[in-house]
């Protein structure tokens, strides 16, 4: 019942910490075992990402109260209506969370594209694209429509690296149409044989909502090198 939560929080908190203490000298010599603490590590990973919202102690009260068959101190309907609006608070603190970033790495991106552009090579399209050539290639230009072959060498503006064919040994192939607005202009300014270091603004790269290990609104650098125009 509702009005007993007071009385049961301290036992359950003591309970909760005799649990922790018993698991911590535990072996996992068992299929159960490690079934169970499986369960608890994911269970534990899940609630990491959301802890500022969540009590652990009262966590444990409603998996204890569940788990055991007690009466609980929520019904179905109301644990129903808390989750979806727990879900909808969480989206919202997400979506907060990305936007703050998006406006952050904006900044940082726009104060390292003023300075790269000072630098010797670095040109700087009406568009905002800025590129260095590192090696010109004598062979054609592709078209926007053109399929490509490639191989590149993508960081973010602090170095981390989040993606290179160099890697994996295998050249990548697109539709020069079908990739970021960074790429599809740069690679029209290179001959076949051409290397080029492309900094990319986040606004033609993949914006406020990033992909992947790219952040939102990233400013992104690549080293590519266009191997053949493939059609």
């Amino acid at each position: 019942m509702k009005h007993r939560y007071a009385l049961t929080i301290v036992g359950s908190t003591l309970a909760a910490l005799l649990s922790v203490q018993t698991l911590q000298a535990q072996e996992l010599t068992t299929e159960k075992d490690r079934n169970s603490y499986m369960i608890g590590m994911n269970f534990g990973n899940q609630l990491k990402n959301i802890e500022e919202q969540v009590d652990l102690t009262v966590v444990m009260k409603g998996l204890q109260d569940s788990f055991a068959g007690r009466e609980t101190q929520l019904t179905n309907e109301e644990a129903q209506q808390i989750s979806n609006e727990f879900r909808a608070k969480l989206q919202e603190i997400q979506q907060q969370k990305v936007a703050k970033m998006g406006e952050e790495n904006e900044t940082k991106g726009a104060a390292f594209l003023e300075e790269n552009k000072g630098k010797a090579g670095v040109k700087t399209t009406e568009s905002g694209l800025q590129y260095q050539v590192m090696r010109e290639g004598n062979g054609p230009k592709p078209k926007e429509n053109d399929r490509v072959k490639v191989h590149y060498l993508g960081t973010l503006i602090d170095g981390t690296k989040f993606d290179s064919s160099y890697d994996r040994d295998a050249p990548a192939e697109f539709p020069l149409n079908g990739v970021i607005k960074g790429w599809t202009e740069g690679l029209q300014l290179m001959g076949v044989g051409s290397k080029y270091k492309l900094f990319i603004p986040g606004a033609l790269a993949y914006g406020p909502d990033g992909s992947g290990p790219i952040p939102p609104n990233s400013t992104l650098v690549f080293e590519v090198e266009l191997l053949e125009i493939l059609d």
